[in-house]
């Protein structure tokens, strides 16, 4: 695949929430996400020199309230996932797999996000020293972010939202995504659109 940026100063991927419990097999598995595992690992290994910053976002939750319930409605609550401690809030192994390893050392910094509350978003997410996503963007010099991973209709499309309002330039790398249901999928690229946010559906 050819590289979408052609100057790299300023440009930062967000590889967003590709975890066990989101992909097929996991407790709130979407569809294709193992697919966009291994897609985004193989995208990563060969164009890491198009980004000055490559983060990926973690759901990261201890005890997050009424976001977990028993009869979820899929919307405001969920079954629980990616629970601390248990292998289903751990990065996709498809992130590695097939193409010689290489995505855990391309990225730079782990964000994390909803230990104790709902939080879609990766601008709600924290490094391991607790900077917030957009403090560092923003002491990395980022102007720019790509945007792909799980789910396009929830936290993509959260991500997505943040960054355009905090004045990032925005690609969604449609390929490198994956929605929970065709019909939330079509109504987030609607209101992405609005957003002025760039929807890139060839890679190639």
């Amino acid at each position: 695949m050819q590289a979408l940026a052609e100057e790299t100063g300023g440009r930062a991927l967000i590889v967003v929430d590709v975890q066990n419990d989101f992909c097929e097999g996991g407790s709130l598995a979407v569809e294709g996400g193992a697919e966009v595992a291994e897609a985004l690992g193989a995208y990563v290994r060969e164009h890491r020199d198009a980004y000055d910053r490559v983060v990926t976002t973690q759901d990261w939750h201890v005890d997050p309230g009424d976001h977990f319930s028993a009869a979820p409605d899929y919307a405001h609550s969920w079954p629980p996932h990616c629970v601390v401690g248990t292998g289903g809030a751990d990065l996709h192994p498809g992130l590695d797999a097939g193409h010689g390893g290489g995505f855990v050392e391309a990225v730079d910094v782990v964000v994390r996000k909803g230990e104790h509350a709902a939080a879609y978003s990766g601008f709600e997410a924290t490094t391991p020293g607790g900077e917030p996503l957009d403090g560092y963007l923003r002491g990395a010099g980022i102007a720019a972010v790509d945007v792909a991973g799980i789910a396009t209709d929830h936290c993509v499309r959260a991500t997505a939202l943040d960054a355009a309002a905090a004045g990032y330039s925005v690609r969604v790398l449609l390929p490198l995504c994956a929605g929970v249901a065709p019909a939330s999928t079509e109504r987030a690229l609607s209101e992405l659109r609005e957003a002025g946010i760039e929807l890139v559906g060839d890679l190639v």
